[in-house]
């Protein structure tokens, strides 16, 4: 009886998937390379998308060229953008540092309290080493903004450079559409810039919501706690709003950092009505402000909010979080528009079975 020998197998790919596979590996080892630099032209891109709405909405009311109206646009938005840097800066910087330096005695002094007592277990000393640390640390990081010579031209490099990548975007956004269309078949063309126009819209309009809406939560916390009389009103209107814009997770988060606050600094009964402030601005938000201001610019399901925040913001830090749900409601245009076909015929299936299934 003959043994067997070893068999041959031949794997046969097509050039074109092996040129694909090379190309992704190729875009990950730069993005691994470069990846400051691939941030920069990440949100100079964003950034053009967001601007893209107000550019056409400048056009339409002066009648402007799009790089005249792109220019005026992106440069008016920048320079109030560093007015109110030069008038505000300074005082929100300092009433975030003062809370974070008062955050030790702050969580001391629920330790200290009889409703509290409980954090005197081992749990409330690593929150009390915890606040330690994040005093320690991160007012030095902050007050940093103010001053710092030494890293103040490459922040000035980059964003120039992201103020530019912005305007050049959306001054030539008409000659990438052309070239888009240029490469596509008939029909094709106007399908793809379609999702192009849906894509733009979305973010878009959940930018400028998302930054209206904030607004409006850290003022309306912000002044709650100075009625209250917390010392750290500023601070803590400023943390609430910048967590406001964290989708789902964000006003939870700040119910927990302004509510203890409060219960250290005046008591059991003003922290209760923080509490419900915070609860009844959550419910008007969620059904009232949203819905008026976004609109249906993203419709994504609470479930994938969340998975998009934890993995973005895995991926891309904090900037990843807070860009998470525009970046998965491009990943579901995309998506389905990739599926349509496929997705119009399985209904047209399941139509064409149901009077068989009836019978």
């Amino acid at each position: 009886m003959e043994t067997a020998g070893p068999k041959r197998v031949e794997l046969l790919l097509p050039m074109r998937t092996v040129l694909m596979v090379a190309a992704a590996i190729g875009v990950l080892a730069a993005f691994v390379a470069i990846g400051s630099t691939f941030l920069v032209v990440f949100v100079g891109i964003f950034l053009a998308l967001v601007f893209e709405f107000p550019v056409r909405l400048v056009i339409r009311k002066t009648g402007l060229s799009r790089g005249l109206a792109a220019t005026i646009t992106v440069l008016g938005a920048a320079l109030i953008v560093v007015a109110l840097a030069l008038l505000l800066l300074a005082p929100i910087v300092g009433g975030v540092r003062d809370f974070l330096h008062g955050l030790p005695a702050t969580v001391e002094q629920l330790r200290a309290s009889d409703e509290l007592s409980w954090l005197d277990t081992g749990a409330g000393e690593n929150v009390q080493s915890g606040a330690e640390k994040v005093s320690a640390s991160v007012p030095d990081a902050i007050s940093e903004v103010l001053g710092i010579a030494g890293s103040f031209f490459s922040v000035f490099v980059a964003s120039f450079t992201i103020l530019f990548v912005c305007l050049f975007l959306l001054t030539d956004v008409g000659n990438l559409k052309r070239a888009l269309a240029s490469v596509l078949m008939p029909g094709e063309d106007e399908r793809w810039l379609n999702v192009w126009e849906r894509v733009t819209e979305s973010v878009s309009r959940w930018a400028i919501g998302v930054v209206v809406i904030a607004t409006i939560a850290g003022t309306t916390q912000g002044v709650t706690a100075w009625l209250l009389g917390s010392s750290f009103a500023v601070g803590l209107g400023v943390i609430a709003g910048l967590l406001d814009m964290i989708p789902n997770l964000g006003a939870t988060i700040a119910g927990f950092i302004l509510v203890p606050t409060i219960w250290a600094e005046e008591g059991i009964v003003p922290a209760l009505i923080m509490l419900a402030v915070v609860l009844v601005y959550q419910q008007v938000e969620n059904n009232v402000l949203t819905p008026k201001i976004q609109g249906k610019a993203v419709n994504l399901s609470g479930f994938f909010i969340i998975v998009a925040v934890t993995l973005f913001g895995a991926l891309l830090g904090v900037l990843g979080a807070l860009t998470a749900v525009p970046l998965a409601a491009m990943i579901q245009i995309f998506v389905q528009e990739l599926t349509k076909e496929r997705r119009t015929r399985v209904a047209a299936a399941k139509a064409a079975a149901e009077p068989r299934v009836a019978t």
